[in-house]
């Protein structure tokens, strides 16, 4: 089978990112990738400001695609298809990426797909690497969402659970603003916790009936213990106490979801993916149980248009193209587990 190249753009937050994936069946070889981080415009702000964010796309878009096409060793004209993140996202943020694509697809005459973010964090998990047994249990844990899949192959899966209030990622976020830790904040919380004692502080975990998540609570609550004497001082310490309930959360509905759905593979994407307790949770969970645990690697956790191509060149390997009528649309279908091109309502 021979080898098609999908070119990918992501441009639904902050991250202005293009990538070249070569595909072959369901093997996806990642040949390049360049990402521009706007982490300095929005430091200041302690969070994504959305019209700097899209402005600084435009300024940023065809340089990136330059650089993965010079990085990868190949010229446009050698290009298969083109693939964009067309949700969920800020709009104006959306609309530049996936004019961007529309565009070189139509004057390359080749085909273009739109792929929805969440289910390219799901295929983060399967970049350079050999193909994985289905079904398996998905799990995206992110800035903005936190889901829980039954998946029937990379680009078919149900909704099994989601987050009520916050996602994980914005709850670290937010518990980075209340210990002043500065931004982007899950990182510097993950760091900071490795040094800190997770006991000192009984932080109340959200326990809701089925598979959902509710991170509000213990964010309120570490608000309120922060402005409390004895912990001044002691932020490694309330930061290693916040991570241990947000991570034992969502590794408690990660293990009744592989006992209630027994499944031999189990995929886990997004930037919270990167948090090194979760990393180490998720293993020691799917160990119990036999089960193969394909996490993403650090690199792909954080947005990027490496697991767009990758879901892209998926789509198109099976005949699928999109309109040049597809819209950017603010929401995702599939972490809501509605009808779309990437999976199918429960």
């Amino acid at each position: 089978m021979a080898t098609q190249v999908i070119l990918g753009i992501e441009s639904s937050c902050d991250e202005t990112s293009a990538a070249l994936v070569g595909v072959e069946g369901e093997h996806l070889r990642v040949l390049s990738c360049s990402t521009a981080s706007q982490d300095d415009l929005h430091e200041e702000y302690r969070g994504v400001v959305p019209e700097i964010a899209s402005r600084a796309h435009l300024d940023r878009m065809i340089p990136v695609v330059r650089r993965a096409c010079a990085e990868a060793g190949v010229k446009l004209g050698e290009i298969h298809g083109v693939a964009a993140g067309h949700r969920p996202g800020l709009i104006g943020s959306l609309l530049v990426g996936l004019s961007t694509a529309k565009s070189l697809a139509w004057s390359l005459g080749v085909p273009f797909v739109g792929v929805d973010h969440v289910a390219a964090h799901l295929v983060a998990a399967l970049l350079d690497r050999s193909a994985v047994e289905w079904p398996a249990i998905g799990l995206v844990a992110s800035g903005g969402h936190t889901s829980l899949f039954r998946m029937r192959s990379p680009l078919e899966f149900d909704l099994i659970g989601a987050t009520i209030d916050d996602a994980a990622g914005e709850a670290f976020d937010k518990a980075a603003s209340i210990l002043e830790l500065g931004y982007p904040g899950g990182a510097r919380i993950d760091a900071i916790a490795e040094s800190g004692d997770a006991t000192v502080l009984d932080l109340p975990m959200t326990r809701l009936k089925g598979l959902d998540f509710s991170f509000s609570g213990v964010k309120t609550a570490l608000s309120l213990a922060a402005r409390e004497p004895q912990y001044l001082g002691r932020s490694a310490d309330l930061a290693a106490s916040f991570r241990k309930v947000v991570v034992g959360q969502i590794i408690r509905n990660l293990s009744l979801a592989l006992d209630e759905n027994p499944t031999p593979s189990c995929l886990i994407g997004g930037g919270v993916a990167a948090n090194t307790l979760l990393r180490s949770e998720a293993l020691r969970v799917c160990g119990e149980r036999r089960v193969e645990l394909r996490i993403a690697e650090h690199r792909w956790c954080t947005d990027n248009a490496a697991m767009i191509a990758g879901a892209g060149a998926l789509r198109i390997v099976r005949g699928e193209c999109d309109g040049w009528d597809l819209a950017a649309q603010p929401l995702s279908a599939v972490a809501r587990g509605m009808r779309g091109p990437q999976g199918r309502k429960s």
